[in-house]
This record gives structure tokens, C-alpha cells and sequence, in this order.
């Protein structure tokens, strides 16, 4: 068996903008296994400024990483808590190789053809755009649209979202919103007491993390139903995520297994969801056509029927060839399509 990486630079086909900024591209690390005729592939791609493991030195830690993987030697030594898009890395490698090389990780019905229903994500601009967005993502079939709110003045984004409420009711299309933390703790419930006439399904991430006892109190207080996102990046869900979920006691819990740690941690989470009636669903994290066919896969095969987080494949003008395909809400796998992954 042959372990090898090479890296590849994403490029937005759109200006993207977020919380943290505008980004022009995303560099994605894809693992590469090789043993006969048999190829595997697995994708590590931290997000700048959310991912524990985006860290000066990532490279010389991945290179490290495959050096020990070549020799054989056992990886107990070599310190996965802190990087956890490598463990997602490894984890779609391994589950790509077993399956073949086929890009087949799960048995799910997602690679049988039946589409995930998916919202469709508004980025960050300026109000007015935001809302043509919008109503563009309606007209292309969305109807379960996430907005990112926090970024502007309150009142602009309220008159935003009654605009778009007067196009388009509750009972026609599902509104989520992410505030990414931006809202302060102090006027966090006057805000989501306000947000709650616009028919809101969910907001995630109110207020910043670690703030344990306040944010109960939000949550509990709160007109509007809460997911945790940021709140489980960088923790380990088999010794502290019960610990946090019988404090916090969210309606929903937000999955991103790059950020998370992988399927196994992602797992976890639900086990300890489940055990508190809390819902969960997945998102992709920027990743290549690689990754988000692994976290498609993964949740397919979860039987969640919530619309997923998982449209991100459409954004980059050089993206990998896949079978996954975006359209009317929905994300498919074209059973009939090929992958074409380019060694960079």
C-alpha cells in the first residue's frame, strides 16, 4: 500500500463573503491510497479561522502523518484530537478503499440515486442582495432557505426578512438563519423575540461559545429553536458532549464532520442527541466534491429526513468531476456519472 497527498486550491466561482470575511479560494489536502489497482481518496480541509487544526504548520503535520502510514507504524503517537479534518481524511480514505475505490463509502440509498433534500444557503452581501438571492434560490426549487444574519444593522436585516416573508409565507418555504455568534449576550433575546414573527425555523449559534450557563438561559428563554454549531468545534464528544448538551439543551445540533473530528465523533454526537430528543442535521464545510460526497453518503445512510447542509459543491469553477449534481433543493448522485480527480 502506497499513501501519498497533494493539495489543491479551491477557487470560488462567486465573491464570498462570511462572517470572517471574503475568501477567493479554500485549499483543499487530498489523501490519496493506492495498493494494486485499487485508488482511494480522502479530503482534510480546515476552514481559516474555525477549524482547530488551521494551523501554520499543517503540512509538515499531514506529511508526517503519511510517512507514518508508508511505514507501517501505528498512529497512537501521533495526536488526531488536534486535527480533526484529518481524522475525517483518514476516515473517508479507508471507507473509499474498503468499498473499492469507487467513491462508494456507505450503504445508503444516496448512491442508489434517491436525492437529499438541502437548503439552499444565502451568503453573506448587503441586505438587497441577500434577498435576490433569495428569491433566486426559491425559483431554482429551494424551499428550505439559511440566511446568514449578524453582519448588519438589526433593523435592515428584519426589513429583509419581512420582505421576503411577504413573498414567500411559512407554510411555502422554511427559513434558517445563522448568526455565527454575532449577536451580543446581553440583547440576544430581545433579538430572537423579534426574529420569531418572521416565522423562523431555527437560528444557529446566537452568541459565542463557552458561555455555559448564559447560553441555558438563552436557550431556554428563547422563542426562536437554537443549534449548536461553533459551540462543538474542538471538543471531544465521548468525554464532554453529554456534559454540554444536559447544560446547554438545544433544539438541534449542527454536524460538520471536517470540523468535528469525523464520522465516528459526528456519531457520537447523535448518540447523545437522541439521548435528550435533540434533532441534528449535516453540513458541509467548503470541501471539495470529495468530501461532500463522503458526508452525503454518511448521512444518507442516517435516514435523517431533515434537508441537509449539503450544497456547497457547486460553488467552485474548479471543483472535481463528480456524480453529485445541485438542483431543485435537492443534491443527487448521478449514478450514470464518473469521477475524474486529477493528481495536482
Amino acid at each position: 500500500m502506497r499513501y501519498s497527498y497533494f493539495k489543491h486550491e479551491l477557487k470560488f466561482s462567486f465573491d464570498a463573503r462570511t462572517s470572517r470575511g471574503e475568501i477567493k479560494t479554500h485549499t483543499a489536502w487530498i489523501l490519496r491510497l493506492e495498493h494494486q489497482n485499487r485508488v482511494a481518496y480522502g479530503e482534510a480541509a480546515p476552514l481559516k479561522g474555525l477549524s482547530i487544526d488551521d494551523v501554520p504548520d499543517f503540512e509538515v503535520q499531514l506529511s508526517s502523518l503519511i510517512d507514518l502510514l508508508n511505514q507501517g507504524q501505528s498512529l497512537e503517537h501521533f495526536d488526531l484530537e488536534r486535527f480533526p479534518s484529518l481524522r475525517f481524511a483518514l476516515e473517508t480514505l479507508q471507507a473509499d478503499f474498503k468499498g473499492g475505490g469507487q467513491r462508494r463509502l456507505f450503504n445508503s440509498e444516496f448512491i442508489q440515486g434517491k436525492p437529499i433534500p438541502i437548503n439552499g444557503l444565502v451568503w453573506m452581501n448587503e441586505p438587497e442582495p441577500m434577498l435576490k438571492q433569495a428569491r433566486e434560490k426559491v425559483r431554482d426549487g429551494f424551499d428550505v432557505i439559511k440566511f446568514k444574519v449578524g453582519a448588519h444593522d438589526f433593523d435592515a436585516e428584519c426589513r429583509m426578512l419581512e420582505a421576503f416573508r411577504k413573498e414567500f409565507s411559512e407554510s411555502k418555504v422554511i427559513v434558517r438563519l445563522d448568526a455565527n455568534g454575532a449577536f451580543d449576550a446581553g440583547d440576544a433575546l430581545p433579538k430572537l423575540k423579534e426574529l420569531k414573527r418572521f416565522g423562523i425555523h431555527s437560528i444557529e449559534q446566537p452568541i459565542q461559545t463557552k458561555q455555559g450557563e448564559l447560553f441555558s438561559e438563552i436557550i431556554a428563554k428563547s422563542p426562536v429553536k437554537i443549534a449548536l454549531d461553533e459551540e462543538l468545534i474542538g471538543l471531544n464528544p465521548f468525554t464532554q458532549g453529554d456534559k454540554l448538551l444536559k447544560l446547554l439543551k438545544p433544539d438541534f445540533l449542527i454536524l460538520k464532520p471536517t470540523l468535528l473530528g469525523g464520522f465516528e465523533y459526528s456519531d457520537a454526537w447523535i448518540k447523545f442527541a437522541e439521548n435528550y430528543q435533540i434533532g441534528w442535521w449535516a453540513t458541509s464545510a467548503l470541501e471539495s466534491n470529495i468530501g461532500l460526497n463522503a458526508i452525503a453518503q454518511w448521512c444518507s445512510s442516517k435516514a435523517n429526513p431533515m434537508p441537509q447542509g449539503l450544497g456547497t459543491g457547486s460553488l467552485y469553477s474548479n471543483n472535481f468531476k463528480s456524480p453529485l449534481l445541485v438542483a431543485k433543493g435537492q443534491l443527487t448522485y448521478l449514478t450514470g456519472e464518473n469521477w475524474l480527480i486529477p493528481v495536482n
